[in-house]
């Protein structure tokens, strides 16, 4: 049997956490985690604007020791909204040969959390969690359609 490369069997876990803090803000934090890599992504997000007040990574293990200077970099997060041109700050922020693509793959599935929660604030009934977050997120992936009623998060 032929021997295998490091990459040719990988595997590479990720991880997102969503939680409300007392004073409204959302904490949305992120783990990668395979052969090479021990990261640990954290930001918190203003409840109300959605926008991004702190940012900060832990590269606990990585392939270069170069791979922590990154972390500066995360503060031109500071101030961003999540919205409409996240995906143009993300490579602002994190794009180039001094930015790193592991941390803006982390933040482009980590940071679009926050719109669901503000979208399902107040509201405890899943179904109808579900039904608010496809009205709000409607025409912003082909998950939710525009032209798709109420109820379409269901598969049966």
């Amino acid at each position: 049997m032929r021997k295998l490369n490091t990459m040719e069997d990988f595997q590479r876990d990720i991880c997102y956490r969503v939680l409300v803090r007392e004073d409204e803000s959302i904490e949305l934090t992120a783990s990668m985690r395979d052969r090479f890599h021990d990261v640990d992504l954290r930001v918190v997000v203003d409840g109300a604007t959605l926008a991004i007040r702190e940012a900060g990574v832990t590269f606990s293990k990585s392939p270069s020791i170069h791979c922590g200077v990154v972390a500066k970099r995360l503060d031109g997060l500071l101030g961003v909204v999540i919205g409409p041109g996240l995906s143009r700050a993300l490579n602002a922020a994190l794009g180039g040969e001094q930015g790193c693509g592991n941390l803006r793959t982390l933040l482009l599935g980590l940071l679009p959390l926050a719109l669901n929660v503000k979208a399902a604030a107040g509201i405890d009934d899943e179904d109808e969690m579900l039904d608010t977050i496809h009205r709000h997120l409607q025409g912003t992936c082909g998950g939710y359609p525009l032209d798709v009623k109420d109820g379409a998060h269901s598969a049966g």
